[in-house]
């Protein structure tokens, strides 16, 4: 099974030191489906990254701390972190 979580870091990493790769990502903000594109880049510069995983991230998130709550939280969060802008404002 992937783990999302370690692709990104590897992903990350990799557009550090590589800056075509970390101008390409950023450059996915202005796309016409900037996860999509986020997504091709990474899966070419070989690290498998879905859309759904993306969104899939912030919601197990979301869906833990709900959990994690005394007695559990019976509402979910209005929101959670957006891991693709999160992503891209840590390069």
């Amino acid at each position: 099974m992937n783990d999302i979580n370690k692709e990104l870091e590897l992903l990350h990493s990799d557009a550090k030191k590589d800056p075509s790769l970390r101008e390409k990502l950023l450059a996915t903000r202005s796309a016409d489906d900037p996860m999509d594109e986020f997504c091709k880049i990474a899966c070419a510069a070989g690290h498998h990254i879905t859309v759904g995983e993306l969104f899939a991230i912030g919601q197990e998130f979301s869906d833990n701390q709900c959990k994690s709550t005394n007695g559990g939280n019976p509402y979910p969060y209005d929101s959670f972190d957006d891991t693709y802008e999160t992503f891209l404002a840590s390069l």
